[in-house]
């Protein structure tokens, strides 16, 4: 499961609708509305959840993976030491927020967070970028 920075995961493109993502995963395991009317879709087979957002228009906007096959830029990173994963990418402006038992590391310019617990990376989430124009620069064309 290779997970593009800026683009989406796999198959999937920042900027798809529901129906584009569920003829590449079918319907998912379990969907439900969050407090500001996005849809978030889980795929527990393919450990990915996937949102689209209410005021885009209900594009696909934000994506988290915990699958133990996911790549960022030919690196394995679920179960893996943060700090090694981090110096072996090229992304070199991180920050760090803390929250109890996890932490959030985060590169702004490729909206990447590695998710954290105990230095062992548990969760990759990876959203659309905004461009200067305060719009998001959508992958998927369709």
């Amino acid at each position: 499961m290779i997970i593009n920075p800026k683009n989406g995961v796999d198959q999937l493109l920042f900027g798809m609708k529901q129906n584009h993502v569920e003829a590449i995963y079918g319907k998912p395991s379990k969907q439900f509305k969050d407090e500001d009317g996005n849809v978030i879709y889980h795929y527990n087979a393919q450990k990915i959840s996937v949102t689209f957002y209410e005021d885009e228009n209900y594009r696909l906007g934000y994506i988290a993976c915990s699958n133990p096959e996911a790549t960022i830029l030919g690196n394995n990173v679920i179960g893996k030491n943060v700090e090694s994963i981090k110096a072996d990418l090229p992304f070199k402006s991180w920050s760090v927020e803390d929250f109890d038992s996890f932490e959030n590391h985060f590169n702004e310019s490729n909206w990447l967070i590695l998710q954290t617990e105990y230095d062992i990376v548990i969760r990759v989430e990876i959203g659309a970028i905004i461009k200067d124009s305060d719009e998001f620069d959508w992958k998927f064309k369709g």
